[in-house]
C-alpha cells in the first residue's frame, strides 16, 4: 500500500476518534455519577434510538470484515454466519427481550438473581458474562490487527500490536468517562456510517457486474478454482463427519448464542420500557437483516472481483476482504477513486471496532462491579463505589483482551466471535431461559447451570484444533488436541441445560412460589419494572 492510503485512512479514523472523543467528554460533564447513569444512561433512549445502537454493537468487525472474508474464501458455507448472525434475533425478540428489560436492572444477573440466593448466582453469571466479553473483544482486536497489517503493508508487526494497544486504550476511556450514555451516541454514529459504506460498497459492486448477480456468483465461483463447488454446500464443513458435525455446532451456537450476550441484553435496559425494548429489537432488526445481505454480496464481490488468493495473500483468514474489494472497486492501487474508498472503508472499520469493544467493556464491567464486586464484599456496595469499581475493572479488562488478542491476530474474526457465541450459549443461556420459564428451578440448578456450560465450553475450545495440533492453531508447534471439534457448541449447550435441570432436582432447597409468582407478573406485564 501506497503512503497515501495510509495517510487518508489514517487522518479519516482520527476525525471519528475525534467525534467521539467529544461526546464523550461532553456526556461525563453532565453525568450525575449514579449506578443508573454509567450502566443504563438514565434509560432515556428511544426505541429508535436504542434501535440502531442495538444494530451498531451488533454488527461488529465479525460482520463487515470475518463474514465477507469467509464468503470470498469458502462461498456458500460463509453464508452460514450471515443466517445464524441474523435468525438468532428472531429468539432474542420473541424469548428475551421484553421479559429480559421487566425482569433485569443493569445485568443479565440481576434477571436470574430475581427469584434465587444472589450471592452465588451473582458471582457465577457475572464470571460467565465477564468470560463471554473477553472472547468477543479479542476477536475486535484481532480485526483492527489485521487492517493495520493491510495499511502498513505487514512491514511492522510491532505497528500491529501497538494499534491494539491504542485501541484498548481508547476503549477505556469511552466506557471510563462517558459510560452507557456516551457508549450509546457512539453506536448509533458508528452504525450510520457502517451501513452507508456498505450501501456504496454494494451498489459498486452490482454496478461492476450492471446488476446481474447469476454473473457475479459464476464470476466469484470461476475465480475461486473450485468452480461450482464454490457455490454450493461442502467447501468448509463438508470434508469429513467431523467437519459436519462442526457445521451443525456453529449453526446451534449462532442461533442460541446472542440472546446469552451480555452486551446485547445491555442494551434493552437503556430504554424507559419493555415495550420500547421490543420496539428497539424490531428495528435493530430491519437495520442488521439489511447489512447482513449487502455482507452477502461484497463476500462474493471480493471473490469475483479481487480474487480469494489475493484475498489470501493479503490475510490468511480473509479479514481484509473488504478493503481490498474497495481499493479495487474505486479503480485500484494508486488511482484517486481507490485510495479514497479503500481509506473509508478502513475508516468505517476502525470505527466499528472501536464502537464495539466499548460496548462490550461497558457490559463486562458493569458484571464485574454489579454482580461480582458487590456480591463478595458483605454489605452491598454503595453505588458511587460501585460505579468507581466499574471504571478500574473497564482497565483490566482492557488489558486482558489486548493480550490475548495479540495472542491470536492470525485468526479470522467471524470465528473467534463464534467462540463466544458458543460460551454465552453454553453458560448464560439455559440458566436465562430455566429462570425465566420454569416455575421449580433453584439456586443451585443455576450455579450448576452456569458452571454446566461454562467449563465444557472452555475445556473443549483448549482441547480442539483452535488451540493446538493444526497449522492455523494458537499453538501449532504443541498438539493436546482431544477434541475434534472447533466450535464446542453442540456438546457445551446440552450439557448446560443437563447441569441446570440436574442441580434442580437434587436440590434441597424448595422453590420460592412466592417470587416465582411475582417474577412471572414482572416479566409479563412490567408491573414493579425498573
Amino acid at each position: 500500500m501506497t503512503i497515501r492510503h495510509e495517510t487518508l485512512a489514517l487522518l479519516l479514523f482520527s476525525a471519528f476518534v475525534a467525534v467521539t472523543l467529544g461526546i464523550t467528554t461532553w456526556v461525563s460533564r453532565r453525568r450525575h455519577g449514579s449506578a443508573e447513569e454509567f450502566y443504563a444512561g438514565g434509560r432515556l433512549f428511544s426505541p429508535i434510538e436504542n434501535g440502531f445502537a442495538v444494530a451498531g454493537d451488533y454488527m461488529s468487525a465479525a460482520s463487515f470484515l470475518g463474514v465477507t472474508g469467509l464468503i470470498a474464501l469458502f462461498g456458500y458455507d460463509g453464508l452460514l454466519y450471515v443466517v445464524g448472525f441474523l435468525v438468532a434475533w428472531l429468539v432474542v425478540l420473541f424469548l428475551v427481550a421484553e421479559l429480559v428489560r421487566n425482569c433485569g436492572r443493569f445485568t443479565l444477573a440481576d434477571v436470574i438473581a430475581a427469584r434465587m440466593s444472589e450471592r452465588p448466582v451473582r458471582i457465577a453469571v457475572g464470571a460467565s458474562s465477564v468470560t463471554v466479553s473477553v472472547l468477543y473483544l479479542v476477536a475486535q482486536m484481532v480485526g483492527a490487527g489485521s487492517l493495520v497489517a493491510l495499511l502498513l503493508g505487514r512491514t511492522s508487526g510491532a505497528a500491529q500490536a501497538w494499534t491494539v494497544i491504542g485501541v484498548g486504550a481508547l476503549m477505556v476511556v469511552y466506557v471510563s468517562l462517558g459510560g452507557m450514555r456516551a457508549t450509546t451516541w457512539i453506536q448509533i454514529v458508528k452504525a450510520v456510517l457502517l451501513l452507508s459504506g456498505t450501501v456504496a460498497l454494494t451498489v459498486l459492486v452490482l454496478l461492476r457486474f450492471h446488476g446481474d448477480v447469476d454473473r457475479l456468483l459464476l464470476t466469484a465461483a470461476g475465480r475461486s478454482g473450485h468452480g461450482r463447488a464454490f457455490l454450493v454446500p461442502g467447501l468448509r464443513y463438508g470434508g469429513s463427519w467431523s467437519e459436519r458435525l462442526d457445521f451443525i455446532s456453529l449453526g446451534l451456537t449462532l442461533v442460541l448464542g446472542t440472546a446469552g450476550l451480555p452486551h446485547i441484553l445491555s442494551r434493552f435496559y437503556t430504554v424507559p420500557t419493555a415495550r420500547a425494548a421490543r420496539r428497539s429489537v424490531v428495528w435493530s432488526i430491519g437495520l442488521i437483516g439489511g447489512f447482513y445481505l449487502m455482507a452477502i454480496v461484497l463476500g462474493f464481490g471480493a471473490a469475483a472481483v479481487v480474487g480469494p488468493d489475493a484475498v489470501r495473500a493479503s490475510n490468511e483468514s480473509g479479514n481484509t476482504a473488504v478493503p481490498l474489494l474497495a481499493l479495487d472497486l474505486g479503480g485500484g492501487a494508486g488511482s484517486t477513486g481507490g485510495t479514497v474508498l479503500f481509506a473509508v472503508v478502513a475508516a468505517v472499520a476502525f470505527a466499528t471496532i472501536l464502537a464495539v469493544v466499548a460496548g462490550i467493556t461497558l457490559a463486562s464491567s458493569a458484571s464485574v462491579a454489579h454482580d461480582l464486586y458487590a456480591s463478595l464484599r458483605r454489605e452491598r456496595a454503595r453505588q458511587r463505589s460501585e460505579v468507581g469499581v466499574a471504571r478500574v475493572a473497564a482497565v483490566g479488562i482492557g488489558v486482558v483482551a489486548i493480550a490475548l488478542g495479540l495472542l491470536a491476530r492470525d485468526m479470522n474474526v467471524a470465528f473467534l466471535v463464534g467462540l463466544a457465541f458458543a460460551v454465552a450459549a453454553s453458560a448464560n443461556l439455559p440458566v436465562l431461559l430455566y429462570s425465566l420459564f420454569w416455575r421449580n428451578f433453584t439456586t443451585r440448578g443455576a450455579v450448576w447451570a452456569v458452571y454446566g456450560g461454562l467449563v465444557p465450553a472452555l475445556g473443549l475450545v483448549v482441547l480442539s484444533p483452535v488451540v493446538s495440533g493444526s497449522p492455523g492453531a494458537l499453538f501449532p508447534g504443541v498438539d493436546f488436541q482431544y477434541f475434534p471439534l472447533q466450535n464446542p457448541g453442540i456438546v457445551s449447550i446440552p450439557l448446560g441445560f443437563l447441569a441446570g435441570w440436574l442441580g434442580t432436582v437434587t436440590s434441597d432447597e424448595l422453590p420460592d412460589e412466592g417470587r416465582h409468582a411475582e417474577t412471572e407478573v414482572r416479566s409479563l406485564t412490567g408491573a414493579g419494572a425498573v
